[in-house]
């Protein structure tokens, strides 16, 4: 039973949206999974897969495993219901014995020992999204293998494209975003350039967040673009890696701050909102840690789903914590604005306040739920929409955000009568300003 489940498991890992397919080795050691899932990659008419095995050995406590119940298979997202069904209906199935499955090669084909080695390319008759998986059938075995897979598919019937059929138009999408960001900077420093009374701290370091969010664009749209015609990312990985990490603490800080209203409405933090800072950024780290070993590696480790889940749950606390400050912000200007006369200036700030709040709880939900909606029920090929998705709310959040807490050097929320003032008492009595 326990080998079922975990067969079922791992067969529905394919419902997951893997890193970007790309030329890969890697070495199994002494594993006895029932099941590995290595790629997941959109197919076209043209598609192939090359996969490349050496180094092969078999131990077993029982007798010696047969070769023909090792074996490589692809597996279609149609045809994984029929084969959990059959593994539910028989414990003792072997999903090499499917006829759902596109068997490539079982073990029985291997060179003679000591080499124990095999290197075949498969053409994909039928274009559709296909998972690469190894299955050992052999009870009470563990296998030993070095493994080599190359999946593509061919442009104008020569060129490779490493890529996924449905993220090939990656690399042009982060390289327009990238520039649309850098256009957003150039608008920011002139912004700030024109109102310099009026500049504070955060200002800088949202000019930084823009700088980093441009920096990381590109790099995506390098990385994209060199594991679309070599299958390798040439080193932009790391640098991605790199400028992500720092983008995404600079955003969440910048949020967190905004939400404290430092700078701009009080030159120092308060050691509760300290406190959420130190929560962050080191949560930050092992999220950054966490998402680099999911990029960079796969399903075929043992511990892959345990990073996801880390990721999930440090993703989630994160989110959470960023809110703290805002709805701290806001009970205090209302607290404030009982007692120190100036109605109408925090009635100003309780609606920037609570419309910040807003916008945060609507970037929050719409990159984490419905881009990855968008992911699970978007067809294959047109998998690059979630990531447009994604990077259009992500710039609409940077805008909006940053023209809500631009330097101006009067604010016409704060030019005010005493008409004005009276009514904005009368409206803090009446608004509670609930979240």
């Amino acid at each position: 039973m326990a080998k079922l489940l975990h067969a079922i498991v791992l067969l529905s890992l394919t419902l997951l949206h893997l890193t970007t397919a790309e030329i890969k080795t890697l070495k199994i050691t002494s594993d006895s999974r029932p099941m590995i899932l290595f790629e997941k990659f959109g197919f076209t008419h043209s598609g192939h897969v090359t996969v490349a095995v050496s180094g092969v050995s078999v131990t077993s406590t029982l007798s010696p495993p047969e070769s023909s119940r090792l074996g490589f298979f692809l597996l279609s997202e149609e045809s994984l219901i029929q084969v959990l069904f059959e593994l539910q209906q028989n414990p003792n199935f072997c999903v090499i014995d499917s006829k759902y499955i596109k068997l490539l090669f079982t073990f029985r084909d291997l060179s003679p020992p000591p080499q124990s080695s095999f290197n075949q390319s498969y053409p994909i008759d039928v274009p559709n999204e296909y998972s690469l998986f190894f299955s050992n059938c052999a009870p009470e075995s563990q296998v030993t293998m070095n493994v080599k897979t190359e999946v593509y598919n061919l442009d104008d019937g020569k060129i490779k494209d490493y890529l996924s059929a449905g993220l090939t138009q990656l690399p042009t999408l982060y390289s327009i975003f990238s520039l649309f960001y850098l256009a957003f900077l150039g608008f920011w420093i002139m912004s700030l350039w024109k109102n310099k009374r009026s500049v504070h701290r955060i200002h800088l370091l949202m000019a930084g967040l823009l700088v980093m969010k441009a920096l990381n664009l590109i790099c995506a749209g390098e990385d994209k673009h060199y594991v679309k015609v070599t299958g390798t990312p040439h080193g932009w990985d790391v640098l991605f890696y790199i400028f992500q990490f720092i983008r995404v603490v600079l955003l969440f800080t910048v949020i967190i701050l905004i939400g404290t209203g430092w700078s701009f409405l009080k030159p120092f933090l308060q050691e509760k909102e300290k406190k959420v800072l130190m929560i962050v950024i080191p949560l930050q780290v092992l999220a950054n840690i966490a998402s680099i070993v999911i990029g960079e590696t796969g399903p075929f480790i043992k511990d892959w789903v345990t990073w996801n889940q880390v990721f999930l749950l440090v993703d989630i606390v994160c989110c959470c914590a960023i809110i703290f400050p805002i709805v701290w912000s806001i009970r205090s200007l209302r607290e404030t604005s009982k007692t120190d006369g100036k109605a109408a200036r925090n009635l100003a700030k309780l609606t920037l306040f609570r419309q910040f709040y807003i916008v945060v709880i609507g970037y929050l939900y719409f990159t984490r739920i419905v881009v990855f909606a968008l992911k699970t029920i978007a067809a294959y090929k047109y998998q690059w929409v979630a990531n447009a998705a994604e990077e259009i709310a992500s710039l609409a959040f940077y805008m909006v955000m940053f023209y809500m807490f631009r330097p101006v050097e009067k604010n016409e929320y704060f030019v005010l009568d005493d008409e004005e003032e009276e009514a904005a008492e009368m409206a803090l009595r009446d608004e509670e300003f609930e979240l």
